[in-house]
């Protein structure tokens, strides 16, 4: 595939889908975000660390995910967003422990334990738009993620990585570039998924 054509594709594929996401029925999101929290005992057992992250807008819901996985006693890591895009993470208390950030985000209030706190997660969950049948992600663009996965692969971390999404956001095909990384895991409302 031409390389210059891929920042395009890539881009019409996220506005395609970003558009589907923001028609889904506030029902669907809600069923959909009860239905990802149902696969936390799928996800990680008691006691091991668990990444994720507080959906935003119309992104498949998180926040009932995260009490399943507190609930489970697995600890919670959630990203900081620092001011180079990159990622510090801190423990998640509950849903009151969190509070509004920029970009519409909303983070958790506790003790920030540094960038490098990713690589304890047994298990990696990665917002994305979409995930192809290889593992292969689309994220939204920003790269804050792809730093995650870079710092992961430098410490010689092996999580499971997880994609969460809706049922009709797993393809056939998502456009790659040489710097993206596979993912093992589809987490959809039906089930997860092991890719590649």
């Amino acid at each position: 595939m031409n390389e210059d054509r891929m920042p395009n594709e890539k881009g019409d594929l996220r506005t395609r889908l970003l558009t589907r996401r923001r028609e889904l029925a506030a029902e669907e999101r809600a069923s959909a975000a009860g239905a990802l929290a149902a696969h936390a005992g799928e996800l990680a057992a008691a006691g091991a660390t668990v990444a994720a992250y507080v959906s935003v807008g119309a992104e498949p819901g998180t926040r009932p995910l995260l009490d399943a996985l507190r609930a489970r006693g697995v600890r919670v890591l959630l990203p900081v967003l620092l001011a180079d895009n990159d990622l510090d993470w801190a423990e998640y208390a509950g849903p009151g422990a969190l509070a509004p950030a920029g970009r519409g985000l909303l983070e958790p209030v506790g003790p920030r334990l540094g960038p490098r706190a990713v690589t304890e997660a047994a298990v990696v969950l990665l917002p994305g738009l979409a995930v192809d049948r290889s593992g292969l992600r689309l994220g939204r663009g920003g790269g804050s993620y792809d730093r995650v996965l870079a710092r992961l692969e430098r410490a010689g971390a092996r999580p499971v990585l997880a994609v969460l999404l809706y049922e009709h956001e797993l393809l056939e095909r998502v456009p790659a570039e040489p710097h993206d990384r596979p993912v093992d895991l589809a987490v959809l409302p039906s089930g997860v998924r092991r890719l590649g």
